[in-house]
């Protein structure tokens, strides 16, 4: 086939059909497609935009082009996705409490992504945790735990891998269309039956405006219901975090807490609830949303769900003793420094994005992909938006490897959080559902 014909027909806006698509992606494996002709196409998408029959046959072809999973469970396979912000675990407890409802979890997860942070890199603050397994491994775990997080294998997707790597070199990573496709083609490589998808809005995420919010989880769940996955999203606030922590080593001692029931942290929970009843729901193991709610709200009261966590993690390579002696296990910085308030007033704005640089500052996240992460650093009892403030509170606790590591953040720390003297608006922490 004529890639040029391809191009043309994109660059000058005209439907290209599914078979050409197809030609294209299986291009884009073999090599056939050359860097400056991924790089023209991912241009013109960005520019012209798809047509939703487009977008899907380009999310089904990316799916196909390597391996697909086929499952054979007495439960669904579900999984969730988020767009990425600070504080954002999620995926620590949602998956073994899903897996406690019922449900088989085979979540394909990511490293961190600019200033936020990547579920990988949290799971490998914890000794022996092994994110890359075998094809079969993975399966054996699933199959037997109910849940696993591990990274994509080599054969997942590997038309996404060329074209996401072109697209990082050519400012076209911004797309809905191959952001939609990108997402979708390695997470329905799982196999799924149901997926639900977290999309982060506000000064902490991607993602600023709720109506580009809206239009990419439209996107993402228009998308996964064509290519035959049931699907539905929720867009989620990212002014503030949503646990009160930013950090590997930290973000699981968090969510250790809250499955174990040592501490309480309600945006947290109230946005694993609506997941995972948003999951539930789509896949009939619930009668309504409340019904689902009620179910992952008992499965860590009743404990079920951190026994899955702690059944994943040994069967992944940790410690069969994690949850009971945490922390012993997870790595702790050297340095703890509490920054303090200066002047009275209300906690009226939070540069989150700030503060994922300053974890990458830190050592905690990367500034190239080479880079060797310190697991142990980051922030935690970090404000909330709304809370009063007296000189010598705590602002949040800043945890680095030595005092002049802290003491260098901190000077960028400080003006992350604004005071003011009257009480702001707080954000509604569920801003919408799409489905």
């Amino acid at each position: 086939m004529n890639f040029s014909l391809i191009l043309q027909k994109v660059r000058d806006g005209d439907l290209l059909s599914t078979i050409e698509i197809n030609r294209f992606v299986k291009g884009l494996v073999s090599g056939e497609v050359s860097d400056a002709q991924a790089g023209a196409f991912a241009m013109a998408v960005c520019i012209n935009g798809f047509s939703q029959q487009e977008r899907i046959d380009l999310t089904l072809a990316m799916r196909d082009s390597g391996e697909v999973q086929k499952w054979d469970l007495p439960g669904p396979v579900l999984d969730k996705h988020s767009t990425g912000g600070i504080g954002d675990n999620v995926s620590l407890i949602l998956a073994p409490a899903l897996a406690a409802c019922g449900a088989y979890i085979p979540m394909i997860s990511g490293r961190g992504l600019g200033h936020t942070g990547g579920t990988l890199d949290k799971l490998e603050s914890i000794p022996g945790y092994k994110t890359s397994v075998s094809p079969e491994s993975f399966r054996k775990i699933v199959t037997d735990v109910g849940c696993a997080i591990v990274s994509a294998g080599e054969g997942i997707a590997p038309a996404d891998k060329r074209l996401y790597s072109i697209r990082d070199i050519t400012s076209t990573v911004e797309s809905i269309d191959l952001i939609t496709a990108s997402i979708l083609s390695k997470k329905l490589a799982a196999g799924l039956d149901c997926l639900v998808l977290d999309v982060k809005v506000g000064n902490g995420a991607f993602i600023k405006k709720a109506t580009d919010a809206n239009k990419l989880a439209r996107s993402l769940v228009d998308g996964s219901t064509g290519a035959g996955c049931r699907a539905a999203a929720l867009l989620t606030d990212m002014d503030q975090p949503l646990a009160p922590v930013a950090g590997n080593s930290l973000e699981v001692k968090n969510a250790i807490e809250l499955l174990t029931g040592r501490k309480d942290y309600r945006r947290l929970r109230v946005v694993i609830k609506s997941l995972g009843a948003q999951l539930l729901y789509l896949s009939g193991l619930c009668q309504d949303l409340k019904h689902g709610e009620e179910m992952i709200e008992q499965s860590i009261v009743n404990g079920s769900a951190v026994e899955k966590f702690a059944k994943m993690i040994f069967s992944l390579g940790g410690p069969p003793d994690f949850i009971e002696n945490y922390s012993n296990y997870l790595p702790r910085a050297s340095c703890v420094y509490e920054l303090k308030a200066e002047k009275s007033g209300f906690i009226s704005q939070i540069d989150l994005r700030a503060i994922g640089q300053a974890v990458i500052e830190l050592g905690g996240g990367r500034k190239q992909q080479s880079d060797l992460l310190d697991l142990s650093v980051g922030f935690d009892e970090i404000c909330e938006i709304g809370a009063s403030v007296t000189p010598g509170d705590t602002l949040c606790r800043i945890h680095g490897k030595d005092e002049n590591a802290v003491h260098s953040v901190s000077k960028n720390v400080r003006s992350v959080f604004t005071i003011k003297n009257v009480q702001p608006e707080i954000a509604s922490l569920i801003g919408g559902v799409v489905n």
